[in-house]
């Protein structure tokens, strides 16, 4: 039941895997940043990126330019943490999977 659940949350997504993958590993850094027992003065930044993040994704076909801003919001803002570290590349590379950003020249 949980995963015909899923499967309609990102439907708007046009069934893309990289975007259920992607989604995923939103979920995954959002509960470990919230885990985390450290202060961290930017987590209120990392957790509303996050949320941005995952909506903008959820909503289908996201800009390659708007995925890689989201990720240096994201990794500026917990970077130093080296407990987060695992989940942050895991969106690294998934955001990766949607390309470069176009050159303007």
């Amino acid at each position: 039941m949980e995963q015909r659940q899923k499967y309609r949350r990102f439907a708007g997504a046009g069934g893309d895997p990289r975007a259920v993958a992607l989604c995923g590993a939103v979920a995954r850094l959002r509960r470990e940043l919230a885990l985390h027992p450290a202060e961290l003065p930017d987590r209120a930044t990392a957790d509303d990126e996050l949320a941005a993040l995952y909506a903008v994704v959820s909503a289908g076909d996201p800009e390659v330019s708007r995925l890689r801003r989201s990720l240096l919001l994201i990794a500026g803002a917990v970077g130093s943490v080296s407990a987060l570290a695992p989940a942050l590349t895991d969106l690294r590379e998934l955001i990766g999977l949607y390309g470069e950003v176009p050159r303007r020249f």
